[in-house]
């Protein structure tokens, strides 16, 4: 997730306009509505001591609004918040295990999550059951989603496309 949109969720968690958090960290009120905008549509990326002032205006640590780093511990749990905030991934235990599952009250988010976690778990037994190579394995997890079987994915048409076609049948079964 990029860092505008981190800032754009903090931001309205915490029940503040993009007028009051760029006057805030210091931002002309007379523009500050203006950059914050910038900076949550990606139009602008802040430097070090804004994202710092941001982070302390939105009471939060740097490291929840920067993009994270997986490669280190702190990084990889601020990973793992963001997914909590925005896909719904919640910590658990299950049999003095910990492990980390989806809300159902995410709905369509949880859907969509588990169509895609669930693939991975189909193609995790097929490795640990000595179905598929560790390399055919590797291969469907880094070119996802292409080598992936499970879903079928259909283009929809779209909503005013769909309306159109709806009222133009009405029109022609009328006596």
């Amino acid at each position: 997730m990029a860092i505008g949109e981190r800032i754009h969720f903090f931001r309205n968690l915490r029940g503040m306009t993009q007028k009051y958090l760029g006057s805030a960290v210091g931002f002309p009120e007379k523009t500050a509505d203006v950059r914050m905008a910038q900076y949550e549509s990606g139009t602008r990326t802040p430097k070090a001591d804004l994202t710092a002032a941001l982070a302390q205006t939105l009471d939060v640590s740097p490291q929840a609004l920067d993009i994270p780093d997986i490669d280190s511990n702190v990084g990889l749990m601020h990973t793992l918040f963001a997914l909590e905030d925005l896909r719904g991934l919640k910590i658990g235990e299950i049999d003095g295990e910990l492990c980390i599952r989806l809300d159902k009250a995410k709905g369509r988010t949880y859907e969509e999550m588990f169509k895609m976690l669930d693939a991975w778990r189909q193609q995790a037994a097929k490795l640990e059951a000595g179905e598929i190579t560790k390399e055919e394995y590797d291969q469907w997890r880094y070119r996802y989603p292409e080598f992936d079987t499970t879903q079928r994915r259909a283009r929809v048409l779209s909503q005013g496309l769909s309306d159109m076609l709806i009222e133009d049948f009405k029109k022609q079964s009328k006596p």
